[in-house]
């Protein structure tokens, strides 16, 4: 990779308006992610956060304004592409094959991957989740709602991205799940991922991003490094109860 290359962030959004309708969504946003971060969006309900994650990975078409993914631009193609391109979303509500047992969900999380690469894969998510392996033959609509989780990670995880996105990896979820799912998002971390996060809970969000974007009414109001927005009075006030 050329030094240019290196200097370039792994993800780059600009100028990026996204509507629903008559509804402008999504008013301007520029945000980046450099290789080994995690760079959490956070803000209310509404405030454009899963729109963000949805148009970045082909889901929705933006109106106005450029996504580029590792030095190439990706607005305008289709979603079941972008994982070729190194993208993986891990999207709001799980969205795992519930008729369908745990390995066969992972397996198709790998589509995109060489056959001869899966298995390797395969034990690679059966070690760093092993409920995962003592349910691998379970279908996959029977597990609990953390175990379900995990499975939508693992199945992320399976096409080894360049980038992961992660769209409320905790909403629904019991205290003590949510610090296992923040768990692994930070072993995923120390082994190097970059990860985009959106996250309801702005507390476990900002305590393991590097960085963060506070998002309102589809506008960035706010951004800089993690640990300084926790401590922020305004943030404090909006997002964590304060």
């Amino acid at each position: 990779m050329s030094e240019s290359r290196q200097a370039l962030p792994l993800l780059k959004v600009k100028d990026l308006h996204v509507y629903y309708g008559a509804i402008h969504a999504v008013k301007g946003i520029d945000l980046e992610v450099w290789k080994g971060e995690i760079v959490t969006l956070i803000g209310a309900n509404g405030a454009g956060k899963s729109t963000t994650l949805n148009t970045i990975a082909g889901l929705l078409k933006p109106r106005q304004g450029s996504v580029v993914l590792d030095g190439m631009p990706v607005e305008g193609t289709a979603a079941s592409k972008m994982v070729y391109r190194g993208l993986s979303l891990c999207p709001e509500g799980r969205r795992i094959f519930q008729q369908m047992t745990v390995r066969e969900n992972l397996e198709m999380g790998a589509y995109s991957r060489p056959d001869e690469e899966i298995a390797a894969s395969l034990a690679e998510m059966f070690e760093r989740f092993p409920r995962l392996k003592e349910r691998e033959k379970q279908v996959a609509g029977t597990l609990s709602g953390g175990e379900q989780q995990m499975l939508a990670m693992a199945r992320a995880l399976m096409s080894r991205p360049k980038l992961l996105m992660l769209d409320e990896p905790s909403m629904g979820l019991a205290p003590i799940l949510v610090d296992q799912i923040f768990d692994i998002i930070r072993e995923l971390h120390a082994g190097g991922a970059t990860i985009l996060l959106v996250e309801q809970n702005a507390q476990m969000a900002l305590s393991v991003a590097d960085r963060a974007y506070v998002l309102e009414t589809g506008s960035i109001s706010m951004s800089g490094p993690a640990a300084e927005l926790l401590q922020n009075d305004d943030v404090r006030k909006a997002y964590l109860g304060d």
